[in-house]
């Protein structure tokens, strides 16, 4: 599973020039399935966005989670963050998760994120969206659940 954390001053999802979802000071967090992933990786990808220190203290130091700072989380689900670069020029998406297993995990996710008592909004999993960041410093953290 991959992941990119984008600290975010706001953040909204339109489908069809209408706000779906929208968040202000928080995380974007943009979520990638791939083929062998389990359920069992959710658990710790959910510890390390819960609890990764991205926001900074009154001395500019990060120092701070989106846990402890009671910010919202933007959940959304792109499989492109699986694509293989490696040869040629069009990215394959081969390691992708088919959508209808992806789906059921991008939603346990979610799930697992709001048990720590997080207020997490999502986009529309598996449609075009439009999205809207306004990057705060920009910090942007990838995961890796498999390295």
């Amino acid at each position: 599973m991959k992941g990119l954390i984008v600290r975010v001053s706001k953040a909204e999802v339109l489908i069809n020039s209408k706000v779906i979802s929208s968040i202000g000071r928080g995380l974007a967090l943009f979520v990638g399935i791939e083929k062998n992933d389990a359920p069992t990786e959710l658990v710790s990808v959910a510890e390390k966005v819960a609890n990764l220190r991205i926001f900074e203290d009154e001395n500019g130091k990060m120092q701070y989670s989106v846990t402890d700072k009671n910010y919202p989380i933007l959940c959304i689900s792109n499989f492109t963050l699986c694509a293989n670069t490696k040869k040629g020029r069009r990215p394959s998406f081969e390691e992708s998760m088919s959508p209808e297993n992806a789906n059921k995990l991008f939603n346990d996710l979610v799930l697992l994120l709001k048990s720590k008592n997080l207020d997490v909004k999502t986009g529309s999993f598996g449609q075009h969206m439009d999205i809207r960041l306004e990057l705060d410093g920009p910090v942007n953290i990838t995961i890796d659940s498999n390295k």
